[in-house]
């Protein structure tokens, strides 16, 4: 779908420290369904970054508000000086600490007005409900936010609903507003559905397996993007359980001889792996990061892997996860991508190497999809979509 030509058109606004999760799982899920994304940022310019914050739930520390530190450089692809707001479809505006200075910023509300103004969807997140607020856009309109937002939007005129989870989410006429990034399987939905898009093929069951210091964007983008079309999608590692967490890795690429590393999120997991039914499932993704070198030492999860290449499943697979591949022998006379340092693993496990050239390019090889980095993640899920047979359509 991502190769396909653009369906619609959206515009993502951006600033520095937005929340990292907010503005990629979004930008990267609908690139993924076929929609193209302009993201922009007031005095930026097209290949400009902003830096993302990592906002996290303190409860796991015992604070009384979330945590945060520094996430991905985000890549902006358009200038906003130049955008014809006439030619976008919809709007995104994610959280983070960016619409605390946005929502002063006069040319930002003049954009959200337009669209207000023109009734084409608007779906904004956590603390991206600021600008909504400054601009005049929630006056009488359903609302929903993290608690500490209900004073300003109730201030703003909003019609207030208290979220029972982190993870809700509300659509009153063209305004979509949702809690946080835990909402986004619901929040991209309603924004897709709002844009006139119609979801086939989503009844499918999807694994994930995962491990600590798996790489952040490669889990979540992913697991969310499947999670909004409707798909069943769990997340199992090994020794662990439903509810339990796998502490993430923010790997990015900032002029070094190779990429660095932060932690990133914490991610929950869905499902116990004991006991797991792999039968069940109608694909397994694999993320990359530092967990698939040890992943790859565990005989439960060769034996896992194994067991849906042997039944011709879908096997998606990105960056470091074609270890897990080679160390399980399913590489074979298969055609392969992967992260560039991975080519000795992918070599030696017998596979035709496929020179990742872009290093967002994707390859499909019958029931098998690899990737070789994050910026992929658009063909890599398409790819995937097209294997189940999922499609997005206008």
């Amino acid at each position: 779908m991502a190769n396909c030509k653009p369906q619609k058109k959206v515009l993502l606004l951006c600033g520095d420290f937005m929340e990292d999760y907010e503005a990629m799982v979004p930008f990267q899920a609908l690139e993924a369904y076929g929609i193209a994304v302009d993201a922009v940022c007031p005095g930026k310019k097209a290949g400009d970054c902003c830096r993302t914050v990592i906002q996290d739930s303190g409860a796991y520390h015992g604070y009384q508000t979330f945590t945060e530190k520094l996430g991905h450089n985000f890549s902006l692809n358009a200038n906003f000086d130049e955008v014809d707001f006439s030619k976008y479809d919809g709007l995104l505006l994610p959280g983070g600490r960016a619409p605390e200075y946005l929502a002063i910023n006069e040319s930002v509300l003049d954009c959200v007005r337009k669209f207000s103004d023109s009734g084409k969807p608007i779906g904004s997140i956590c603390h991206g409900h600021l600008i909504l607020a400054a601009a005049g856009s929630v006056k009488g309109r359903k609302c929903t936010a993290l608690h500490a937002l209900g004073p300003v939007l109730i201030d703003a005129g909003a019609h207030w609903i208290e979220p029972k989870t982190r993870m809700d989410c509300v659509a009153d006429g063209n305004i979509i507003t949702g809690v946080i990034y835990r909402a986004h399987p619901e929040y991209i939905r309603l924004f897709v559905r709002a844009l006139g898009g119609k979801v086939t093929g989503s009844d499918k069951r999807i694994l994930f397996l995962c491990g600590d210091f798996m790489e952040d964007y490669e889990v979540t983008v992913p697991f969310q993007s499947l999670q909004a079309l409707g798909c069943h999608v769990d997340a199992v590692s090994p020794k662990k359980k439903a509810g339990d967490i796998c502490p993430t890795a923010v790997h990015d690429f900032e002029g070094d001889q190779t990429y660095s590393e932060k932690p990133g999120h914490n991610f929950i997991l869905t499902a116990s792996y004991e006991g797991l039914d792999a039968s069940t499932y109608d694909a397994l993704v694999i993320p990359g990061g530092r967990a698939p070198e040890y992943l790859a030492l565990d005989e439960t999860v060769i034996a896992l892997v194994k067991e849906f290449m042997q039944s011709r499943k879908p096997v998606a697979s990105i960056c470091h996860g074609q270890q897990i591949l080679a160390a399980a022998g399913v590489l074979k006379g298969r055609k392969c991508t992967a992260y560039p340092t991975v080519k000795l693993n992918v070599v030696l496990g017998g596979a035709t190497w496929l020179e990742p050239d872009p290093i967002d390019r994707c390859y499909t090889d019958e029931n098998l999809v690899t990737g070789a980095a994050w910026p992929g993640h658009p063909e890599f899920v398409s790819q995937l979509m097209a294997l189940l047979g999922i499609q997005v359509s206008f």
